[in-house]
């Protein structure tokens, strides 16, 4: 973590996040769409749906999370599922789609950290927002994906994220803690060893 977490960059964001938090929820809406664009392109609906990330990572003090998230969808093969359900555990968010590069290039190490941290208590969920679902089971099975992914092509698990934190990049991946909060997001390509302290640090509180 000492390539991604730098003290003073880190207590910057700290900081930004505090009163990005305080902010009531109706403008952060407002704001965080304004200033996303890849939640523009899911309000839009041209399917583009692609923006490089540059591999970042955000981390929020507890102090500074906010509330938890309220988001809700439907996963591929038709079940219904909301942030209600994920009381008391860890739950990792992956925003992706077949044809990107990165999402391929990083498939294998979500796979890795879902093997090892479901037993302890992590849940993981793609969020899919371009394919459809031949496409996405494709490459679910291509690469031994265990866990299921939400049929995001409306946008709306992308745009419910975004009163919390913007995702703006595919991929991104988003880490709650147990009380559902958003505790970390790394844009674009996750980093296996970033993600897995990541996924450590919100298990360990």
């Amino acid at each position: 973590m000492t390539a991604t977490a730098r003290p003073t960059n880190r207590r910057r964001l700290l900081r930004l996040a505090a009163l990005a938090f305080a902010v009531p929820v109706s403008l952060v809406m407002t704001s965080c769409t304004a200033e996303d664009p890849l939640a523009q392109q899911a309000a839009a609906g041209d399917g583009k749906n692609y923006i490089a990330g540059d591999g970042s990572v955000t981390e929020y003090a507890e102090s500074d999370r906010g509330q938890p998230v309220e988001v809700s969808g439907t996963l591929f093969d038709g079940t219904p599922v909301s942030s209600a359900d994920w009381d008391d555990q860890v739950t990792v968010l992956n925003f992706w789609y077949a044809s990107c590069a990165p999402c391929r290039e990083e498939a294998p190490d979500l796979v890795s950290l879902h093997d090892e941290y479901t037993p302890q208590g992590a849940a993981f969920y793609g969020v899919n927002i371009r394919d459809e679902r031949a496409t996405a089971e494709a490459f679910e099975r291509s690469f031994g994906i265990p866990y299921q992914s939400f049929d995001d092509k409306d946008g709306g698990v992308l745009l419910d994220m975004t009163q919390y934190v913007p995702p703006q990049a595919v991929p991104t991946t988003i880490v709650l803690d147990r009380e559902g909060r958003v505790s970390a997001r790394i844009l674009g390509l996750a980093d296996r060893g970033t993600l897995k302290a990541l996924i450590t640090d919100a298990l360990a509180e």
